[in-house]
């Protein structure tokens, strides 16, 4: 019996918020006094599991095999639901990205378990596991459980909601190979490449997040004549040389609501919202954002939310712990230069 946690890695490096993971899993075992096992497939995994032990593991099982170099649903789920019936762990864990959430809800399926999926909160009644998660776009949250004594439950947790346990690096783990579950030859889908993505930004792992919206086409006017759009022109000026500097100041990462990016003031790799990214950083600065539904279930769950606006009746402000009423070009520029004084940068 153990609490088994899922370690994502891609090209043979761990996702950092994989020791999120860790956090949650060791306090749902220590509370049932049972070992905490990391689960690390693929490229490079006996070193991603001696960190892993470093992040509170007591133990591994790792695959390093060939067929799991790429993430691909067929060898991965087969081989979780391998470990699962073999070990019969208390609980699998793993943050809720798109690959977790599709790797965990199949294994579910596959040994007829229960499933909670996006848990923002914890608690232990005995063998029954008590969780928190938002439903309706974040607009309200909704208690579920699972019982262990059912089966195994399988948890998926959202981004940034758990503290990572303390590292250790004396910390030492026990680490035991596995064999995968599948052959190559039994694999139907098939990885040729990767094509990197230009001008992409990790939202997710970010603690700061400085985000622009539609109001950042404000007042066009100081647009050059030959701009073939001013509005356009005006916005990503803006969001390049008026809310990048204040996330360089505060070390955070460039968001935007979907109003922006449909605009073409901004890729949309820097999306939040429920067709974008869900954020949950330390520190949300919503600018020129009024706050439609869309946008606030991707970004609800922050623990600090700034909103910048010159409409005192944005609905963002219902959301924010402070408000700053205001043009946002004589605002975020005396920001900046204030947060750049005080930080010594």
């Amino acid at each position: 019996m153990s609490v088994f946690v899922l370690i994502e890695t891609f090209e043979g490096s761990p996702s950092p918020t994989s020791w999120e993971a860790l956090g949650a899993g060791k306090m749902l075992a220590d509370a049932w006094s049972v070992p905490l096992t990391a689960l690390v497939f693929g490229e490079n995994a006996e070193a991603v599991a001696k960190t892993a032990g470093q992040y509170g593991a007591a133990s591994a099982l790792v695959c390093a095999d060939d067929t799991l170099k790429e993430f691909r649903l067929e060898p991965y789920a087969a081989l979780l639901t391998a470990l699962v019936n073999e070990h019969s762990p208390k609980a699998v864990v793993a943050v809720g990205t798109s690959r977790a959430r599709e790797l965990l809800s199949a294994s579910a399926a596959d040994t007829d378990s229960g499933m909670i999926s996006e848990a923002t909160e914890l608690t232990l009644d005995g063998a029954t596991v008590k969780a928190v998660r938002p439903v309706y776009a974040g607009k309200l949250v909704s208690d579920a459980s699972a019982s262990a004594d059912d089966g195994t439950v399988f948890i998926t947790l959202r981004a940034r909601a758990f503290k990572p346990n303390d590292m250790d690096e004396s910390a030492a783990i026990d680490v035991t190979a596995v064999e995968p579950a599948l052959a190559e030859g039994d694999i139907v889908s098939k990885v040729e490449s990767f094509e990197a993505a230009k001008g992409t930004v990790n939202l997710t792992d970010a603690a700061i997040i400085v985000s622009g919206g539609r109001g950042m086409a404000n007042n066009p006017k100081d647009a050059p004549g030959d701009a073939e759009d001013a509005t356009i022109w005006k916005a990503q000026d803006g969001f390049a040389n008026t809310l990048q500097p204040l996330a360089d100041a505060l070390d955070g990462a460039m968001g935007a609501s979907r109003a922006a990016v449909d605009a073409g003031f901004i890729p949309y790799a820097h999306q939040v919202g429920q067709t974008g990214k869900t954020v949950a950083p330390d520190l949300y600065v919503a600018v020129a954002i009024s706050g439609a539904i869309q946008h606030l279930a991707g970004m609800r769950t922050s623990k600090l939310i700034v909103a910048i606006n010159k409409d005192a009746e944005a609905p963002i402000f219902n959301v924010a712990r402070y408000g700053l009423v205001g043009d946002l070009y004589k605002i975020v520029p005396a920001l900046t230069a204030e947060l750049n004084k005080r930080l010594g940068k």
